[in-house]
């Protein structure tokens, strides 16, 4: 079973969702990013998503956007995200890292080098936010190849025609957009969201993930009911940039708190 899968297994046991948290690789160093992967799993955070920082990370909002270039004028590159996934999954064996961000680096890379040396780094899945399905074959190939998980994301805009698409051939878990927009943006109403989950969850047979817009203990809880898991990213980026690491770590633990006991 992979770490991903016993991760969701657990959560389904236990009758809760799962916390999912957003760092950004590099920002604003590589000692802080790491010290900040330990701190969330060890707050709560059941499964990582670690940014790869990107010139042109069109799917997000400006706390992300200011992350990467802080993480990127620090020298972080895909190589450098890829040792950070090594060096948290030294002393946290089972936290799934998630490494999430663009197509140009892992293209630049090479789809089957960049998903043998994710895995062997410890890494258990990928999410591509600029492929869409009828693009992305060769580099979920190579994925599941290494054995990581391919995660793909539907929106509010992802209707009944182009849902079978997103599901084909997506695995770990499904990513749900609450929201159109960016990340950070507004969310969406909980009743809209729950119907959504359904569908994602129905046509997929994965658990559903949502994130986008999540930023304080209430929305969790409120997501928490109706999702599989809660991906909190900007709130938690926000908090390092503007407080600093013990203030954001204090944040996700509010979070991860919130939404583990949404359901009690």
């Amino acid at each position: 079973m992979t770490r991903l899968a016993a991760v969701f297994e657990g959560l389904r046991a236990q009758g809760r969702a799962g916390f999912v948290a957003y760092v950004m690789a590099g920002d604003p160093d590589v000692e802080t990013t790491l010290s900040m992967m330990r701190g969330l799993a060890d707050a709560g955070a059941d499964i990582l998503e670690l940014g790869v920082p990107f010139t042109d990370p069109m799917a997000d909002g400006p706390v992300i956007q200011r992350a990467a270039i802080r993480a990127l004028a620090g020298g972080m590159t895909l190589a450098g995200v890829l040792d950070l996934t090594a060096r948290f999954r030294a002393t946290h064996p089972d936290t799934p890292v998630i490494l999430m961000g663009y197509a140009n680096p892992l293209h630049a890379m090479g789809y089957e080098a960049f998903a043998l040396a994710a895995a062997q780094a410890g890494a258990d899945g990928v999410i591509c936010v600029d492929i869409p399905p009828e693009e992305d074959a060769p580099l979920r190939t190579a994925l599941e190849a290494g054995g990581l998980a391919f995660v793909r994301l539907a929106a509010p805009t992802t209707d009944d025609a182009r849902l079978p698409q997103v599901a084909a051939h997506c695995s770990g878990f499904v990513y749900y957009v609450s929201t159109t927009g960016v990340t950070g943006a507004g969310s969406g109403a909980t009743s809209d969201i729950a119907g959504a989950v359904a569908r994602v969850r129905a046509a997929s047979g994965l658990p559903v993930a949502v994130g986008f817009g999540v930023k304080t203990p209430g929305r969790a809880a409120e997501i928490a009911k109706v999702a599989d898991a809660v991906v909190v990213g900007s709130a938690i980026v926000e908090a390092l940039e503007t407080h600093g690491a013990d203030a954001a770590l204090t944040i996700a633990r509010e979070l991860a708190d919130a939404t583990h006991q949404a359901r009690a």
